[in-house]
């Protein structure tokens, strides 16, 4: 296949050496000094002790690039206006978009099913209707990442997950299609796990239990996940945190599995903190505030949420990480 990673950071950067390496045609948008040491000497996979090299095509333009069978977008919801204004070159006639992001999509609404309860106004997550308009529902699939990654040179990113690494993918209407099935049978034969997945959206709220409580708590801590988890200061704090978040997703998804504090947690930052840390601009909006939508639609009371959403908007804006 030919797949293009969008936004090719950490992230991206794993799946584009697994993918390549794995016979495909892989292209990345990527800038900066990143994109230098590709261009000068390829991509670079650190995993525990090994080391895995790959030669990519990669620009800063996509229309270097050319028209592709799929176009993976690993940017942070941050980042998106730049993909509405520059995917039109990577776009064939059947060619999917897969947007891997954490937190709520800006296309939760799109190809929707009547059964869903209903959906709180969500346009702040595509001010001005910029991504409505670039990318019709014929082209959207959803994606949810379970990886763990840091670049840690120019041209090289470490796995820190080597246990897990999946990308669940599904059309955003969750009808089956050829292109997803043909999809995930790549990724499956990278080493990327993609299982099938009946319902994307419920997915995402599985992913997301963890994000909305326990991420934000690491980012007003400064400490890890299993930090968290195991410092006695936050017994009481972290239970109620994921009780509040398991009533938000099954408010939506039933069948979602409640998370419990039991659970296990990886020992390193959550990409909020990570972005925090490195002055990077922060997904407060789909981690957050989208979540808290859904709270209210639903009737729900999440106290421990709110004041905790409250105090990571606040230190967001006071570094200057967000806008909104």
């Amino acid at each position: 296949m030919r797949i293009c990673v969008f936004g090719a950071g950490a992230v991206g950067s794993h799946f584009a050496v697994r993918l390549a390496r794995a016979g495909h045609d892989v292209s990345c948008v990527m800038r900066g000094a990143h994109l230098d040491a590709v261009k000068a000497g390829g991509l670079t996979l650190r995993v525990r002790d090994g080391e895995f090299k790959a030669k990519v095509r990669a620009s800063s333009d996509p229309a270097a690039l050319g028209p592709q069978d799929a176009v993976i977008c690993t940017l942070k919801a941050t980042g998106l206006p730049s993909l509405a204004d520059s995917l039109q070159p990577l776009l064939g006639d059947d060619t999917a978009v897969v947007f891997a992001q954490n937190g709520i999509p800006w296309w939760y609404d799109i190809g929707l099913s009547p059964k869903h309860p209903p959906v709180p106004d969500l346009a702040f997550l595509d001010p001005g209707g910029r991504l409505r308009a670039a990318i019709p529902k014929e082209r959207i699939v959803g994606g949810v990442v379970f990886s763990s990654n840091e670049v840690t040179a120019p041209g090289m990113v470490a796995n820190l997950s080597p246990e897990r690494n999946r990308l669940l993918i599904g059309e955003c209407d969750d009808r089956a299609s050829a292109r997803v099935a043909k999809l995930r049978a790549a990724l499956n034969e990278a080493s990327i796990e993609s299982p099938d997945v009946a319902q994307i959206r419920e997915t995402i709220w599985s992913k997301l239990l963890t994000n909305m409580s326990m991420s934000v708590l690491c980012l007003l801590t400064g400490l890890t996940a299993r930090a968290v988890r195991d410092d006695p200061d936050l017994a009481d704090i972290v239970p109620r945190l994921l009780d509040e978040a398991n009533n938000v997703a099954q408010s939506c998804f039933p069948e979602v599995k409640r998370v419990t504090r039991t659970g296990p947690a990886p020992d390193h930052k959550p990409s909020i903190l990570q972005d925090y840390e490195l002055g990077r601009a922060m997904k407060i909006d789909v981690l957050v505030r989208a979540p808290a939508a859904f709270a209210r639609a639903a009737g729900l009371s999440t106290p421990t949420l709110d004041m905790l959403g409250a105090l990571a908007t606040r230190q967001a804006r006071e570094k200057g990480l967000y806008q909104g």
